[in-house]
């Protein structure tokens, strides 16, 4: 089915200039305020100055309100306020399905920032960690073994939307780690082994077995083994020993229990806006590409949207495409390593667990061509629009023209409150009281945080933030 120009003939003008009155600025200098007060540690201020905030008026933006008012509220310690926002979060994911072709169709011909934000995969998985994080410290079982059920689909929904493919972001392996804590933190061993099982085998399929950025943890390794050998599947521990390359070794008993203690470091990359510059030329008879003017990037132009004769017409009258795109850019990390010591019989040093800023470059990267070829569509139907309104009269031409130009934005919305990395170890603890003391190891400073945590022979989970920028 043809796209009809001439439908676009004078309603599309109007459309174009709405966002650039309403959305002229990228996100991050958008929330500027709430994201600086994120980094320096005042989180009143910050969940302040999200209410404030006129960008989240607009209902497209409500699930990254949600997601970052959700996050406030987790570093404030307020976890069942917090599971509050998060839930409304999931209530716009599941319910943006009856919008879904009204809303890309806004964004062919319009452009993507004027969509509905539907966050980036990474960033739904990580819902559930701070869902599954404030219930486990609201001492809610029930409802963390729920979120943990939930990280399973969540998975299942990702391998499909990348068709299984291992070389994308098809499975999460820390979403998986985070179920397997909730299952251990809730007796049910068999479900935390099968967890710890499947975050193993996506770090082994890997040829260095590192995935987006993380070597496969220690800590994941002994919780496999230890949770295997509580089951009594030896085969498995020997199996999973021949492929970590060490010996299990059963841990002492130990009353007192243990805390897992999740350290977010540094905050994730911003977006900011690229623009790329492309060319329509024939590679063979009735075969078109767009390409760069370093003839490095080859996409295909599907010349099925449109009539034939609309195609010559761009060929002929269309000399180059300006496309704006998102690109991300790294937010310096202040600390790059801690260590963690339980009084002074016990220490180690934390592990990477999930590298957030990794994940948004590459999987930012892995998208590139399709998102890019829907750029291009979205600017050849204007430019076809904007040949039939000068047919009629040249002055609306260019009127539409410097329009369409002003119009061209990325789409620069992310979860912006998200850490740089997080970072995980398992503690244990005596029966009693326990001084855990997390040290924190920058370039050139050093900082110290003191936890008292009380060994009632269960698992427990204690997180911290260092959220500054260098």
């Amino acid at each position: 089915m043809f796209i009809s120009v001439r439908q676009w003939k004078w309603r599309l003008p109007l459309a174009l200039a709405i966002p650039f009155f309403c959305s002229c600025r990228t996100y991050n200098s958008a929330v500027a305020p709430y994201y600086q007060a994120v980094s320096q540690g005042r989180f009143d201020e910050a969940s302040t100055q999200l209410d404030k905030a006129r960008f989240f008026r607009y209902g497209r933006n409500k699930l990254l309100f949600n997601m970052e008012k959700g996050k406030t509220a987790f570093l404030q310690g307020r976890y069942h306020e917090s599971n509050l926002y998060f839930n409304a979060a999931d209530s716009i994911l599941s319910g943006y399905r009856g919008s879904r072709i009204l809303d890309q169709t806004l964004g062919l011909v319009v452009n993507p920032a004027m969509q509905i934000y539907q966050g980036e995969d990474f960033e739904r998985l990580l819902i559930h960690y701070y869902k599954s994080v404030n219930y486990l410290q609201l001492h809610q079982l029930e409802d963390a073994e729920v979120e943990a059920r939930r990280i399973s689909l969540g998975n299942y929904a990702l391998n499909d939307r990348k068709k299984n493919n291992d070389k994308k972001y098809s499975n999460d392996a820390f979403s998986l780690i985070v179920q397997g804590i909730v299952y251990e933190s809730a007796g049910d061993v068999n479900n935390a082994f099968i967890s710890y099982r499947n975050a193993a085998d996506i770090f082994l399929k890997s040829p260095d077995r590192r995935y987006y950025g993380v070597d496969m943890p220690a800590q994941l390794q002994a919780d496999l083994l230890r949770t295997a050998d509580q089951l009594g599947f030896q085969q498995e521990v020997q199996y999973y020993e021949q492929q970590f390359g060490r010996v299990y070794h059963r841990p002492a008993d130990n009353d007192g229990g243990s805390v897992l203690v999740f350290w977010e470091n540094g905050l994730a990359p911003v977006k900011a806006e690229s623009n790329f510059f492309f060319t329509l030329t024939e590679r063979g008879p009735g075969n078109f590409v767009f390409t760069d003017p370093n003839s490095r990037i080859f996409i295909p132009f599907d010349f099925n949207l449109f009539p034939r004769d609309s195609c010559d017409r761009l060929r002929r009258h269309l000399e180059a495409f300006r496309v704006a795109f998102p690109s991300y850019v790294e937010q310096p990390l202040y600390y790059t390593a801690a260590d963690i010591q339980r009084d002074s019989t016990f220490s180690t040093t934390l592990e990477k667990v999930e590298d957030v800023n990794q994940l948004a470059f590459r999987t930012l990267q892995e998208r590139f061509l399709k998102e890019m070829g829907l750029a291009l569509t979205r600017l050849a139907i204007k430019k076809l629009a904007e040949y039939e309104i000068r047919k009629n009269d040249e002055v609306a031409g260019e009127l539409f023209n410097l329009i369409s130009l002003l119009a061209e934005k990325a789409d620069t919305r992310n979860w912006q409150s998200l850490p740089h990395s997080i970072y995980y170890s398992r503690i244990p603890l005596k029966k009693g009281d326990n001084k855990i003391t997390l040290t924190l190891k920058g370039k050139d400073n050093t900082q110290k945080v003191e936890f008292n945590v009380v060994g009632n022979g269960r698992l427990q989970t204690l997180h911290y933030a260092s959220l500054q920028k260098s």
